[in-house]
């Protein structure tokens, strides 16, 4: 197995495994055997369990900016573009559940807070899109003058709750549907 092989077994039984068990649930250990490789081997690529929970979540991020990239237009109507980053979002769950149940664990624990408060604050560049996207509605009047913390959690909360219980198997997201639960996000934040 290459270098890189490695790396990637190692991400691949981390996802399975936090998303399965969740993060204490999963030691280190238990995903070394699910990768195949030696315990010791996890720390050539990760400095500690820390590291490989961050380093996931930015892999994660990578592949949904990847999507979101694909077709996003900013010079589009700031409900289109809403719009379309929800949907994105919904399809790329739907494709990826594990994917899903990890953010949904990772936004749930103190890392995940860490990450948010520094989205809100503007002290990262994660998900600045989102934030630049919502700071734009509320000056053009378009979106709710709300804290943006609570523009967040109406704009996305919603979406996660919406996903879980899809991968869950308590209802079928299709077209129709996923068009309905744009409607309805949209008029969630709409002004």
């Amino acid at each position: 197995m290459s270098i890189t092989d490695k790396r990637e077994e190692i991400i691949r039984a981390s996802l399975e495994l936090i998303a399965e068990h969740g993060f204490h649930g999963a030691p280190m250990s238990m995903i070394a055997d699910r990768a195949g490789v030696a315990a010791g081997t996890i720390y050539r690529y990760f400095e500690n369990k820390d590291a490989l929970i961050n380093d996931l979540y930015r892999d994660i991020q990578e592949k949904i900016y990847s999507e979101i990239a694909k077709g996003y237009q900013p010079e589009k109507p700031i409900r289109e573009r809403f719009q379309y980053l929800l949907r994105v979002l919904l399809r790329f769950f739907i494709a990826h559940p594990s994917e899903c149940r990890y953010l949904e664990q990772f936004h749930n624990s103190p890392y995940g807070a860490e990450v948010r408060r520094d989205i809100i604050l503007r002290k990262s560049g994660d998900c600045f899109l989102y934030r630049e996207l919502l700071e734009e509605g509320v000056a053009q009047q378009v979106i709710k003058d709300l804290p943006m913390a609570i523009l967040f959690a109406l704009a996305f909360g919603p979406l996660k709750y919406v996903i879980r219980d899809h991968i869950l198997g308590f209802f079928e997201l299709d077209e129709p549907l996923i068009e309905r639960i744009l409607e309805a996000s949209w008029d969630c934040i709409r002004r």
